[in-house]
């Protein structure tokens, strides 16, 4: 774990409020794993007064870039943050996705934001690939080109059938996986609650190994507040210091 001035590079405005950042962070980029995240202060004053954590999006060299959506007043600051002014970031932090098992296919399922992290996995994965995307409305559909260029085959749906599948992703990864080598696949998921909670159950009926990304509120970043603390049959567990990446079968939903 470091604690850096990192230059911003790059910090565009993608789609309504979603916004795509570079910055320079040597050291943290030289770390970091998929699935990890930056707390980032955005701010040299006390407001906002919690750093911001953000999941690392993809690493290319020394760049860390993010991918994020204005939610309220800290992801409104960043958005206005300039090419060539620094922020104060600490990471790589967190458990990232376990990358030792090798599975005949890879399957990375996204929800909404939840999509972002899953980029950084798909281009340290060396197996077969696919990633399914789900958002509301084919306007919340991200990171399709990014996905192909690290070599993953690409299934999308939407809530409102705007673009591909009509339906929820969980539901289009049901109708995908007859055509699958399922067997011998693993998932890695990361999106809202309710879709990892369907991950889970279908791990569970088709026994299907899955590493899900959580997605909480958190104040310190380090697991010292104990404010983002998840219910397991291990116990309670910090999202920010244990996980965000936990194995979906240990998970009490």
């Amino acid at each position: 774990m470091f604690q850096v001035k990192a230059k911003i590079l790059s910090n565009k405005k993608i789609k309504d409020n979603y916004l795509h950042c570079i910055f320079n962070a040597g050291k943290i980029a030289k770390d970091a794993r998929p699935g990890q995240f930056v707390n980032i202060r955005i701010s040299d004053t006390l407001d906002p007064l919690l750093r911001r954590p953000l999941s690392i999006h993809v690493v290319r060299g020394s760049k860390i870039e993010i991918l994020y959506e204005i939610v309220g007043k800290s992801t409104r600051v960043l958005s206005e943050k300039k090419p060539g002014e620094y922020l104060d970031i600490v990471g790589p932090l967190g458990k990232g996705f376990d990358l030792e098992s090798k599975p005949r296919v890879s399957i990375l399922i996204g929800g909404g934001m939840g999509i972002a992290p899953l980029v950084f996995l798909a281009k340290k994965l060396k197996t077969k690939k696919l990633a399914l995307i789900g958002a509301k409305t084919k306007s919340h559909i991200h990171c399709e080109k990014e996905f192909k260029e690290f070599g993953c085959g690409v299934k999308v749906s939407t809530d409102d059938g705007t673009k591909g599948f009509k339906g929820r992703v969980t539901s289009l990864l049901k109708n995908l996986l007859p055509a699958i080598d399922y067997r011998l696949s693993t998932m890695y998921a990361c999106g809202p609650k309710p879709m990892l909670k369907e991950i889970a159950l279908i791990s569970k009926e088709q026994n299907i190994p899955a590493q899900i990304s959580l997605e909480e509120h958190m104040a310190c970043g380090i697991g010292a507040c104990l404010g983002c603390v998840v219910e397991t049959i291990h116990g309670y567990k910090r999202i920010c210091k244990d996980g965000p990446v936990f194995d979906a079968g240990k998970i009490i939903f």
